[in-house]
């Protein structure tokens, strides 16, 4: 067992602090972190500062000393949350959660690959060849699921840019029978464009530099990333990662997990296809117009298996049905084919991600299971969702970032009071009610039928006739003018540091985040010209053709409006909340990830007080410390400080 630490580490549980400050919280954090220790409780909640290093505490000699053991008897540290949720889940056979959040940079994902070697590392001791493939399929699906959803950004080398829920199955003996992906949101708009000093995603200029000759050759590429309009911006961007190295290692990922050799293909086909795609550009005679070289037409036709003349009819038309049932063809302006190929760059690249993880699913899930015969089937879900996001330029992507990480603090909140409230009413302690902050507010205000921020956009991408980003803005202003959580330029003129028609602002729990309205609609309307999904439905390629499923229908076929980005991600995240809700223990688990380094943290903060505060509160003033750190251990351990 490992040696319990030193008071010259600090307070390895905010609970023991002698005063409950926000001075002595983060002059705790910063000694403990400056002496390597990396992690701190807060009762059952687990506090980690990104170090930005690779840090000798996850190798087989720490996954043994937290094996079997209690949250207390050992240091803090992830793996210390990860085997408590394992043992729950055995124990009791009740399915668990663990919950990774923390602004973006905090080290999410990270974290929830070390919970996944650390889960594999203590399973099938027995060492049985098919629980051992399961256990490789999900470690190398991490990989995978990287290349093609991270990116780097300004914060972060190996920024998630979608968010993630893996349910991990177990059967009675407690080993891993399989699992499922859901993912979330995937920044598709980054493929397209990105800000400066960030690169797209990673699969891309893994492609390009660590492809061979041969590879690139096959799909009309080079090796140079500043030949493509989508890679050009991040081409000169230093990262730490390995373009070259991570390409064999995700080759090899893709082989492992049991993608075909014609899948494989397929997979890099459509990436050669968006960067291509990328360099298309287009002229007009003032009549018509034309793409600008066809080379790369006849390219983009060979990659995607279909026809090079209705490869550019698509780019240039768009068919339109009548309303006496009348089927024409109109042609697109320049400006209109531009978007109509980034559109198709964009989905292409959506629809790849999300048949990815399909892919993946299908290998992983639980097979022919038969709870007669294999016993209580449990889960440990792991969630690693996108952090809180301020940056320079905010839009709709942090938006719905941020109203996500809004619906998880109220989660977290009401969890781990709610749970922690019962336990000291049926043990008999004396507590007093803890005012704190309840963002249910802020959440109507994104949320909310009728009134919210995302009816207010829906109900713009449905108005007939030419509305605006500015229009919505001034919608919003008009509707939500009496909001505490809320303002723009135009509700407070004297704030220069909005602009007129472009700006608003929201209160988040975690602090004020400006958002840009520039985009907005577009991007919640998610518009691609049915004339894009009927070629790819079309092509002769049956991996892309399944990509497409929606591409059967003519044109007179499509009646019903699709639902907006806004909305779909809001149903995606209520689901997301309900199942994490209804998991045991869900908040005993709860891992919360805060980087020091990050000049807006502190504000952050009052999540993890909210439960100093109730802890410090429940206690007697003659309760030692001693017999503070007895009373809030996990029950089977505290025969130990007795």
């Amino acid at each position: 067992m490992a040696e319990l630490e030193g008071l010259e580490f600090g307070k390895s549980d905010f609970v023991l602090l002698d005063e409950v400050t926000m001075e002595q919280f983060m002059d705790n954090l910063k000694l403990r972190f400056e002496k390597g220790r990396i992690y701190t409780y807060i009762g059952e909640v687990l506090v980690s500062v990104n170090p930005y290093r690779q840090m000798d505490i996850y190798g087989k000699e720490n996954i043994d000393a937290y094996r079997g053991r209690e949250l207390y008897e050992n240091p803090p540290h992830l793996y210390a949350v990860s085997d408590a949720a394992y043992k729950a889940m055995k124990r009791r056979a009740k399915d668990t959660c663990i919950v990774i959040s923390g602004e973006s940079g905090a080290g999410k994902t990270e974290a929830s690959k070390y919970i996944m070697q650390y889960i594999a590392a203590i399973t099938n001791p027995s060492q049985r060849a098919e629980v051992e493939s399961v256990k490789n399929v999900l470690l190398k699906s991490n990989c995978v699921l990287e290349a093609f959803g991270n990116a780097k950004t300004n914060r972060n080398d190996n920024s998630s840019r979608f968010g993630k829920y893996m349910d991990i199955n177990f059967n009675f003996n407690g080993d891993p029978t399989g699992g499922h992906i859901n993912n979330y949101l995937l920044e598709k708009s980054r493929v397209i464009h990105q800000q400066d000093g960030e690169r797209n995603f990673h699969s891309f200029y893994q492609l390009l530099r660590g492809g061979s000759n041969e590879m690139l050759e096959s799909l009309h590429l080079q090796n140079d990333p500043t030949v493509y309009v989508y890679t050009r911006e991040g081409a000169a961007t230093t990262t730490s990662n390995n373009d070259r190295t991570s390409h064999k290692a995700v080759m090899n990922a893709l082989e492992v997990i049991g993608f075909s050799k014609e899948e494989i293909d397929s997979v890099f086909q459509i990436l050669a296809s968006i960067l291509l795609l990328g360099n298309l550009q287009f002229e007009s005679d003032g009549e018509s117009v034309q793409i600008v070289g066809l080379d790369a037409v006849n390219h983009v036709s060979e990659l995607t298996d279909t026809d090079p003349e209705s490869v550019s009819k698509t780019l240039l038309h768009r068919t339109v049905a009548t309303g006496g049932g009348e089927v024409i063809d109109k042609g697109h302006t320049a400006e209109e084919a531009c978007f109509g190929r980034d559109a198709f760059a964009k989905a292409l690249y959506e629809r790849l991600f999300g048949w990815i993880v399909s892919r993946i699913n299908s290998v992983i899930e639980v097979k022919d299971y038969n709870p007669v015969l294999h016993g209580k089937n449990t889960v440990i879900g792991v969630l690693d969702i996108y952090g809180f996001e301020i940056f320079d330029n905010n839009s709709f992507e942090q938006f719905c970032i941020n109203y996500c990480n809004e619906k998880l603090q109220q989660l977290f909140i009401e969890i781990i009071l709610r749970q922690e409230q019962g336990e000291y009413q049926r043990e008999g302690i004396t507590w007093q009610h803890i005012d704190y902050f309840n963002n249910q507010i802020i959440v109507d205000l994104v949320e909310q039928p009728h009134k919210g921020i995302i009816s207010i956009l829906d109900e713009a991408c449905l108005t007939v006739g030419k509305v605006t980003d500015t229009v919505c803005l001034d919608s919003m202003d008009t509707k939500l003018a009496q909001h505490p959580h809320y303002t723009s330029r135009k509700l407070s003129p004297t704030d220069k540091s909005m602009d007129f028609q472009k700006h608003f602002r929201i209160r988040h729990y975690a602090g004020d985040v400006t958002y840009s309205v520039e985009g907005f609609l577009d991007k919640n309307k998610d518009m691609l010209f049915q004339d894009f999904k009927r070629l790819m439905y079309n092509s002769a390629n049956p991996v892309l053709k399944e990509m497409w499923p929606d591409g059967h229908l003519s044109i007179t076929e499509v009646t019903k409006r699709p639902l907006t980005a806004a909305t779909l991600f809001k149903n995606s995240i209520v689901a997301l909340v309900d199942k994490l809700a209804c998991k045991e223990d869900a908040a005993h688990q709860f891992g919360l990830s805060q980087s020091l380094y990050e000049s807006h943290a502190i504000p952050r903060l009052p999540m993890c007080r909210c439960g100093v505060f109730f802890r410090r509160n429940c206690s007697t003033p003659r309760m030692t410390k001693y017999a503070a750190r007895k009373q809030y251990a996990h029950p089977s351990s505290r025969n130990m400080y007795t």
